[in-house]
């Protein structure tokens, strides 16, 4: 039976993209796409895929939220995260968020291929980029700060940092305003940061604007 695979990317050229490459494969059956995290949700229930190839940045809520309502609903769905983050917080957060791969942007195009089959079979799979920096990872309290955040204190943190009001992220991620505001509090002291200004400089400095 081929690989069914659901793409997830907001960009609808990239999805092709990925589309043709994945196609040529044989044993690969791209059954759907989506470019957000409700579309995502949706195809998982829907369309029953084998694989899902998810990006990060995706609009409204990330790729490793929309991958945590997957696997609460099908725990046995195998996600490889496809991402232009190659830093090692991002990685890290994706597999405890449940994904059995996680793979840069920037890498070959086979590698994506060879990625579907590893998570197919449930191995795990990591670019060799990735796999270097988390080799390399930084001891710095800013990178201590971030390892100590809770999964939902780090989905609020890269939604603040795009400039999200507290009552859209809290409409967003089905939270009270003032449970948001407590996030961000604890976000602020773990990070070191006293105000706003300061927390963008720091996720800029980290990477996690984009």
């Amino acid at each position: 039976m081929p690989i069914r695979v659901l793409l997830v990317d907001d960009h609808a050229v990239v999805r092709e993209g990925y589309r043709r490459l994945l196609e040529r494969e044989p044993g690969i059956d791209v059954v759907g796409e989506a470019a957000d995290a409700a579309e995502a949700c949706a195809g998982a229930a829907a369309l029953a895929p084998d694989v899902v190839v998810m990006d990060i940045g995706l609009p409204g809520v990330s790729g490793i939220e929309a991958m945590r309502r997957m696997l609460a609903h099908r725990p046995e769905l195998r996600v490889l995260m496809f991402s232009m983050h190659e830093d090692a917080i991002f990685c890290s957060r994706a597999f405890e968020a449940g994904a059995l791969g996680y793979l840069s942007k920037s890498s070959a195009p086979e590698a994506l291929v060879q990625a579907v089959h590893a998570v197919s079979r449930g191995d795990r799979y990591l670019s060799p980029d990735v796999a270097a920096n988390m080799a390399l990872r930084s001891s710095s309290h800013a990178a201590a700060g971030l390892e100590a955040l809770t999964a939902r204190e780090f989905e609020v943190l890269r939604l603040l940092v795009r400039g999200e009001t507290l009552g859209h992220i809290a409409e967003k991620l089905g939270l009270s305003e003032k449970t948001v505001a407590n996030h961000q509090s604890a976000i602020r002291e773990k990070l070191r940061v006293r105000n706003s200004l300061q927390l963008a400089r720091l996720a800029e400095q980290l990477g996690l604007q984009a």
